[in-house]
């Protein structure tokens, strides 16, 4: 009898211990917005459990009674695991850090957070409110000069608000507001931040564009996430300036129904322009006129416990006028970009989630110019039509992100009107060209082996011009992570990619002339093939450095040699374009201070960029406009105390190239030039100091108000634009005199501006 009572004991004691209980938890970000679609698995000896987060980020699971470890995973995101001894009904609350290079976290005693985060194969994550020391014209946060900073990425100089990114063009990069691709890219000549920051609520910037869920462009992509956390109470910041101001309001409208709305505008005239005539120096663009707006807005709705619907919008609108005397030029520039998005994030079942989202964009410009006897108008624009699906699962435990995306284009690439000498020519490139283009994708993250984890992608692009031509495209990525111990780690990556959609560019300098061509007939798809490697190291708790190389191959890269068109022939643009291959390959490497009361770092860049066109240069290899061969960027961020804080940035890179005449020579009594090598000249080297100085009035995480001081180019070194060749002839016309005149746009520039919030 006690034998069987023993027995009974020990049954139910067995079966008490085995029981069942319920893990439930909501993940965060560490911007405090809820994450969706991380995976949550649990595993043990004899069976495994699956959840997924909801679009309010919360997640169930159930597990028997144990000492347990939850694996969470999500893609943009580090990896975590959190041990427990489960014995009852448990709720968890997670925060995930943005997707880090492969080592394991550090927690340091200042509570301050990591402003960039490093990712494998030149992957970057960061918060752009964590740069607010960083100095800039505006005295707000650019991202794009931020991106500049950096490793891989080349400083452009004044007057250009592009990314060169790894030997590549400009328009071999993808800039997304969301989901959404952004055709125009700068406001004036690069000079001015050309997104709100304060409507930005985090950067994802991949140098290889190495995830499949993107595509399209042959170098980087820049992912720009607005806020999608309702706005839980109402909120206004912005920034006051004696350039621009820019204001941010978030409207809670009910408990799950909000949203963010942002403004800016400049009147850069009523400062600048009374400088620029003041200033008769022969080196200066005279009587240069320019204004800018914009402005963001987000909505978001949680209409049920797993549906998030968001929209989100942007709009900008510039207007640049010149008049330069010297030059007898009189010119109009107007650009202007427009965007709008909704999508919808779904919880399918506890282990899946969707997201859907239809897009319309559109970039325009219009030029009119008059120098001397030619008065000539240029209008292009680009227009897409698109929709992005992407599904979040995974398979025993390994996390995989699937879809579909489809996008119609619609783009005129250039519409001339020229009157020259009192011939009226039109050359209308009117034809615009249609286009649509579909594709699949799949991404999958695997464990090899203890130490070594994997990223797989593929791409399957469709693209057909109406009526014209097809192709079908495929494009793998592959990034090899390994951990050799918790202070080092290694990567290795390959991706293809295919671009359809190409930027011409048109001028010397960052004036958005510049129009975008679809494949069409005579016009082949770009293609790149980009080998990378590198590695992490954590030197200490504050310090971490990376060291970066890659190679890329080109091919079916676009050349417009004849300028922003021609002036004495009536072509067709088509047929002017040049088709060439091109390399580039460097070595990357960069330092940085975490935590402390001084951060920053140092970025290094060597590389090297050529091209060779069968048209140019007798056909032999010649160095990109933008082969600049050093690229030195340091950061410097200092908090005195709560009231103080100041930072500086030093920037040090080779001058772009261009093509200078060799010899100057008489045919019919008119000098004519002759050009020995394409790109044979380089610009001085660019050298520019920023300061900035923030005295906090009020400084806690929902009040602010600072004053913040900003010197940009603070040793007033002229780095010129461009070079305009100055022509005189004696009287007799026997020889012939050329002078080369640097034409600078800025020099020192202070600014000054109240930030706030409340």
């Amino acid at each position: 009898m006690r034998l069987l009572i023993l027995f009974l004991l020990f049954s139910f004691s067995s079966v008490f211990s085995q029981s069942k209980f319920k893990i439930s938890g909501n993940i965060k970000s560490v911007e405090n917005t809820n994450i969706v679609g991380a995976s949550v698995s649990l595993k043990s000896e004899d069976k495994s459990s699956f959840a997924m987060s909801d679009s309010l980020g919360n997640f169930t699971i159930n597990a028997v009674s144990d000492t347990i470890t939850l694996n969470i995973q999500h893609f943009d995101y580090t990896d975590k695991k959190v041990p427990f001894y489960l014995q009852k009904d448990t709720t968890l609350f997670v925060v995930l850090q943005n997707s880090a290079a492969y080592l394991n976290e550090v927690i340091v005693e200042n509570s301050k957070k990591r402003a960039f985060e490093n990712g494998t194969a030149g992957k970057l994550n960061f918060n752009v409110k964590e740069f607010s020391l960083v100095p800039t014209l505006s005295g707000t946060t650019d991202i794009i000069k931020l991106l500049q900073l950096t490793p891989g990425v080349q400083n452009s100089g004044d007057a250009n608000g592009y990314l060169y990114v790894r030997g590549g063009d400009p328009g071999h990069n993808a800039i997304l507001y969301g989901e959404t691709p952004i055709y125009g890219m700068s406001h004036l000549l690069g000079v001015f931040p050309f997104y709100n920051a304060d409507h930005i609520q985090q950067v994802e910037f991949d140098k290889s564009s190495s995830n499949a869920k993107y595509g399209g462009r042959l170098s980087s992509t820049t992912v720009l996430k607005t806020n999608k956390k309702l706005p839980e109470y109402f909120q206004v910041q912005g920034n006051v300036g004696i350039l621009a101001s820019q204001l941010t309001l978030s409207v809670p409208v009910s408990t799950n129904t909000g949203f963010y709305i942002s403004g800016r505008k400049t009147y850069i005239d009523e400062v600048i322009a009374p400088l620029l005539k003041k200033d008769t120096k022969k080196n200066d663009v005279q009587g240069m006129k320019y204004g800018f707006s914009d402005a963001n807005f987000t909505f978001l709705s949680q209409f049920s416990k797993n549906n998030l619907l968001a929209v989100t919008a942007f709009a900008s609108a510039d207007e640049l006028k010149i008049k330069d005397s010297n030059l007898n030029l009189k010119s109009s520039l107007r650009w202007s970009n427009f965007a709008v998005s909704p999508s919808l994030t779904s919880t399918i079942s506890p282990a899946v989630s969707m997201s859907n989202a239809f897009y319309f964009t559109q970039y325009s410009n219009d030029l009119s110019m008059n120098q001397a006897t030619v008065e000539m108008g240029v209008s292009s624009y680009v227009k897409d039509f698109g929709f992005n699906n992407s599904i979040k699962y995974a398979v025993k435990g390994i996390p995989l992100e699937s879809g579909f995306q489809y996008v119609y284009h619609y783009v005129l690439p250039q519409n001339i009107a020229v009157d020259n000498l009192n011939s009226a020519v039109t050359i209308d490139e009117n034809s615009a060209i249609k286009s649509s283009e579909a594709a699949v994708f799949i991404t999958v993250k695997p464990t090899l082996l203890k130490n070594v984890t994997a990223e797989f992608g593929f791409r399957i692009n469709y693209y057909a011009a109406v009526s014209d031509v097809s192709y079908l495209h495929f494009q793998p990525r592959v990034i090899f992570n390994f951990k050799r111990s918790d202070s080092y780690s290694f990567y290795a990556a390959y991706n293809r990619q295919n671009q359809y959609l190409s930027l011409i560019t048109t001028s010397s300098v960052g004036i958005p002339t510049d129009f975008w061509i679809a494949t069409s007939g005579g016009i082949k798809p770009q293609v790149s093939d980009e080998f990378s490697l590198g590695s992490t190291q954590l030197i200490s708790n504050k310090i971490t450095s990376s060291f970066g190389a890659f190679y890329r191959s080109m091919k079916n890269l676009l050349e417009y040699p004849y300028g922003v068109t021609q002036f004495n022939e009536v072509t067709s643009f088509k047929e002017d374009l040049l088709v060439g291959t091109g390399k580039a390959y460097g070595f990357e490497f960069m330092v940085r201070k975490n935590s402390g009361k001084f951060t920053g770092w140092l970025s290094y860049t060597l590389s090297w960029s050529d091209r060779t066109f069968e048209e140019l240069n007798n056909g032999k290899t010649y160095f990109s406009k933008y082969d600049r061969r050093h690229n030195l960027s340091v950061v410097g961020m200092y908090d005195l105390n709560a009231k103080w804080n100041f930072g500086i940035t030093q920037i040090l890179s080779s001058g772009n190239r261009f093509t200078m005449p060799t010899s100057w020579y008489f045919v019919n009594n008119n000098p004519v030039k002759e050009y020995s090598e394409y790109n044979n000249a380089q610009m001085p080297n660019y050298i520019r100091t920023d300061l900035s100085v923030n005295y906090f009035f009020i400084k806690s995480a929902k009040k602010e108000s600072a004053l913040n001081f900003s010197i940009y180019n603070t040793f007033n070194i002229e780095n010129p634009i461009y070079v305009v060749l100055g022509v005189n002839i004696n009287d007799d016309k026997s020889s012939v005199v050329v002078t080369p005149e640097k034409k600078v746009l800025y020099k020192i520039l202070p600014s000054i501006s109240w930030r706030f919030k409340f």
